[in-house]
């Protein structure tokens, strides 16, 4: 893919499975294929390992338990980032490259430091912060980066728009083969009592950014037809609180008679096992993505691998990459949309071309074809660095 062989420095925030963990490991995995030498760092507490085995050199960067503080876990991590990179030998990587921010505050801190000359920085998305230093820190990790880059061309424009940065857009790929033909599916399906007909998956937890609480309203509403369905709400390892949140939709769905457990209307399962994952999409009926801010939302492409027809919110950036063959639409503020949009999913799988549309689609978003828009993207980087130092 590039005659240029390049050490390549991926950071990530966690070992568990979150979406940017999932593209740090399989954007090394590819990078790695396509001949580049990588290292794959992550803060790690209390000796926790990688999720997913990587064929990548993984560094597990040792850091102190936070409790509930959020600010405080933040710097925990960045400093456990810094004392490793450099315990590795910062200056002998041609490439440091941030998945997030706080990745890429440890960076800005040994650039300002004058131990690194620059680093690359990925920004899936932006949350919005009350406390001033998380804000402080998330705009610091992709200011001071000296590339950016960004998994859709809708927070590419986000970027230049809103904060004028120039960056370059790297879509996400998806790991097909990991979603078809998965084993174990009968034993997650026990484990959590998964008797529903239909089940509707959701993925990522419960968080306001998901609108979980909105899909509990259009799960209640779907009920009203389909009275043994049930709500599969999975993963769910952020480093965010959310349990003001978890407190609202407990209660709502207390409110609506909806019990909450095995065997349950809705089963909230928790962080799983990485196959784990894949085993309940090909069990689903069908998979709700109703995010309100998503950077690229690369479950949608992992459902359609497993054959699962998905209903997705009808916002940027899905409206980029997705259309009416290949997805149901739904509008995430109205309940009644979506649960409209679940039963069109639910009869004769809504419609989506599964035999043209979306395997075109998912051929269009490769790992390999992230590595090798990287590596380019890579190669400009270094050249601009050495320019500026020889300047």
């Amino acid at each position: 893919m590039n005659d240029t062989r390049m050490r390549i420095a991926l950071f990530t925030h966690s070992v568990n499975p979150r979406g940017g963990v999932v593209h740090t490991l399989e954007l090394g995995r590819a990078l790695q294929e396509a001949g580049q030498d990588v290292t794959i760092f992550a803060p790690s507490v209390g000796g926790a390992k990688m999720f997913r085995a990587s064929p990548c050199r993984v560094v597990l960067a040792p850091a102190a338990a936070h409790g509930n503080d959020t600010v405080t876990m933040v710097q925990t991590r960045i400093d456990a980032l810094k004392a490793a990179l450099l315990e590795e030998g910062a200056s002998g990587f041609d490439v440091l490259h941030a998945q997030d921010g706080i990745g890429g505050n440890a960076l800005a801190e040994l650039r300002e430091a004058g131990a690194i000359r620059g680093f690359v920085r990925t920004v899936h998305h932006l949350d919005a912060f009350d406390h001033p230093r998380l804000s402080a820190w998330q705009r610091r990790a992709y200011v001071d980066a000296g590339t950016v880059l960004c998994v859709s061309d809708t927070w590419t424009r986000k970027m230049r728009d809103e904060f004028g940065i120039t960056a370059s857009t790297v879509n996400n790929g998806v790991d097909v083969a990991r979603f078809r033909d998965v084993e174990g599916g009968l034993g997650i399906c026990n484990e959590f009592g998964l008797t529903g007909k239909p089940v509707v998956l959701a993925v990522g937890g419960i968080e306001e950014r998901k609108n979980t609480l909105q899909l509990l309203e259009a799960f209640a509403l779907l009920r009203r037809t389909h009275a043994e369905a049930q709500l599969v709400i999975a993963g769910g390892a952020s480093l965010l609180d959310h349990d003001a949140y978890t407190r609202r939709f407990v209660a709502r769905a207390v409110e609506l008679d909806l019990r909450i457990g095995r065997h349950g209307a809705i089963v909230v399962t928790g962080p799983l096992e990485d196959a784990a994952i894949a085993a309940l999409m090909q069990r689903a009926d069908v998979v709700s993505m109703m995010s309100l801010c998503e950077g690229f939302g690369l479950v949608v492409l992992e459902a359609l691998a497993a054959g699962a027809p998905v209903v997705v919110s009808r916002i940027e950036p899905f409206t980029g990459y997705l259309d009416d063959r290949v997805c149901c639409w739904a509008r995430p503020d109205d309940a009644g949309t979506i649960a409209d949009a679940l039963r069109r999913a639910l009869h004769q799988r809504g419609g989506i071309d599964f035999e043209h549309a979306v395997p075109e689609l998912l051929a269009r978003f490769s790992w390999r074809e992230s590595a090798r828009r990287h590596i380019a993207l890579y190669a400009d980087h270094v050249q601009r660095i050495t320019r500026r130092l020889c300047a």
